[in-house]
């Protein structure tokens, strides 16, 4: 599944704001991101509304995969935030205050007193409510919130994160360097592609395999088109993978086409 990794990475993104087209998903494209500069790369994602069933099927999916897995959105405490009691379900564990989060929302909410001239009245039914943020599967451990305090958690390779950019990215971001550096490819990873008019991707397919079977760590793909603005139907067949072994891989994929009768459209390199 990726070119040095023994792991694969899975997204999980929740809301029903998503699914009807009330805000548009940011959090794939970033975790897309997240991961490439660091050599490695999402194997799958999957969006679920605000239905608690849905979502504690997808956390067991999560759980039993043995994937690094990232799931955005519903760790709040409204009516309509779901993912911390379907975790605990999908685990079969209790739910329980987390005693560190309770400190760092406490915090937050002494922050947000003093930043409004207000005092801080820890009993205030508002306050002891927002407490629930804190409530996680037990034997969670928390993911800090660069933004607010508001923690996420994490329970084995399962790391929970809420919905809002600002505050996800971040705490994905320090949940890859802080417990997965040793998976971080050390050679970069690229790719390089050309533009194949008039073939069959049946056709080109033995050509595909044995590019795989001759360069350890490279990847072949191929995306047909059948409109494309600019060149119309055609296929991007190109290889992708370690940097060192690209040049040898794209090259044989050339000289595979040349035996074809295809022409070759632009060449494209990332």
């Amino acid at each position: 599944m990726g070119f040095s990794m023994t792991r694969a990475f899975g997204l999980i993104v929740v809301g029903d704001e998503i699914l009807s087209g009330k805000r548009a998903d940011k959090h794939m494209a970033k975790v897309i991101e997240l991961l490439a500069a660091r050599g490695l790369q999402l194997s799958w994602a999957e969006y679920v509304g605000d239905e608690p069933e849905r979502i504690t099927a997808a956390l067991e999916r999560a759980f039993a995969s043995g994937d690094i897995v990232f799931s955005t959105g519903g760790i709040g405490a409204t009516p309509d935030d779901h993912t911390r009691q379907c975790a605990a379900k999908a685990l079969g564990v209790p739910l329980a205050l987390h005693p560190e989060a309770e400190l760092l929302i406490r915090e937050r909410m002494q922050d947000t007193a003093r930043e409004q001239g207000l005092p801080y009245e820890p009993d205030r039914a508002d306050n002891v409510h927002r407490l629930n943020m804190g409530v996680f599967p037990q034997g969670a451990t928390l993911i800090y919130n660069p933004y607010n305090k508001i923690p996420g958690f994490s329970v084995s390779d399962v790391h929970f994160v809420p919905g809002f950019p600002v505050m996800a990215w971040p705490m994905i971001e320090s949940v890859l360097d802080g417990r997965y550096a040793g998976l971080f490819a050390s050679k970069t990873v690229a790719e390089k592609s050309v533009i194949v008019f008039g073939a069959m991707e049946a056709t080109l397919t033995p050509l595909m395999q044995a590019i795989e079977a001759t360069h350890a760590g490279i990847k072949v793909f191929s995306l047909p088109s059948v409109d494309h603005p600019t060149y119309g139907r055609h296929i991007e067949l190109g290889v992708k993978g370690n940097a060192e072994r690209l040049d040898a891989a794209y090259a044989q994929l050339i000289e595979g086409l040349h035996t074809f009768d295809a022409k070759l459209g632009p060449e494209l390199v990332r």
